[in-house]
């Protein structure tokens, strides 16, 4: 199952197989809630400006994995191997939060 990029998705290797990931309305809206960011921008610039904790970025990875209809909480999350570590997990939360505000390609 490949990642469509058209769609907002990226994909992250957890536990050794490869997972989608996609903030739809609905997880972003939970993981807003969830982080207490206020508003969307709030929740974009908390991310753009590092400060994020770890328990900021499991909430936002895992808010993806239900967004792409992948069934992994953040409790499982927080014990999976990820690759590329922190440092990984770190870049495919950015690329994720990229693509949920990047605009739609015409075509």
């Amino acid at each position: 199952m490949m990642a469509n990029p058209q769609r907002g998705e990226i994909a992250l290797r957890i536990d050794g197989t490869e997972r989608r990931l996609r903030l739809t309305l609905g997880s972003l809206a939970a993981l807003e809630t969830r982080l207490q960011a206020g508003s969307l921008m709030g929740l974009a610039e908390r991310f753009e400006t590092g400060r994020v904790a770890t328990a900021d970025l499991i909430a936002l990875l895992a808010a993806g994995l239900e967004g792409a209809g992948e069934c992994i909480d953040e409790a499982s999350l927080a014990q999976a191997e990820i690759e590329g570590g922190a440092s990984g997990a770190m870049r495919a939360g950015m690329s994720l939060l990229g693509r949920a505000f990047q605009p739609l390609e015409d075509g």
